[in-house]
């Protein structure tokens, strides 16, 4: 919907993508989709749920197994975003590196893009 072609809309690394393969493996999702949702101390916050059924209106990712959906109304706020796995000693979670959040909370789910983005 808001893609460039021959761009993907959004990357994933190969430990998300491992990871991710590994969740749809598990209970034979279709995949994950993300997404974004007012909320939170920064304005927004990161969805993720898993997908039984691909939504046509989903901009749909696909590397080395793993399928990643993007929810219609977050596509343009997710363009561009990197899509980590990461495992420390206190926690293991995905991590998006997204160039249009402007500002973030310290534990970086809750973010806040540019004005000139609309939710709407």
């Amino acid at each position: 919907m808001f893609g460039i072609p021959g761009k993907q809309a959004v990357t994933i690394t190969d430990k998300a993508a491992a990871q991710i393969a590994k969740l749809m493996a598990k209970d034979g999702h279709q995949g994950l989709r993300i997404g974004v949702k007012k909320g939170g101390c920064a304005g927004m916050e990161y969805t993720m749920d898993y997908v039984t059924e691909v939504d046509p209106l989903d901009e749909v990712v696909e590397q080395d197994g793993a399928r990643v959906m993007i929810a219609p109304m977050a596509q343009m706020f997710l363009f561009g975003t990197e899509i980590d796995y990461e495992v420390s000693l206190l926690e293991a979670g995905f991590k998006f590196r997204n160039p249009n959040v402007v500002d973030a909370c310290g534990c970086g789910e809750l973010i806040k893009f540019d004005e000139n983005l609309s939710t709407s």
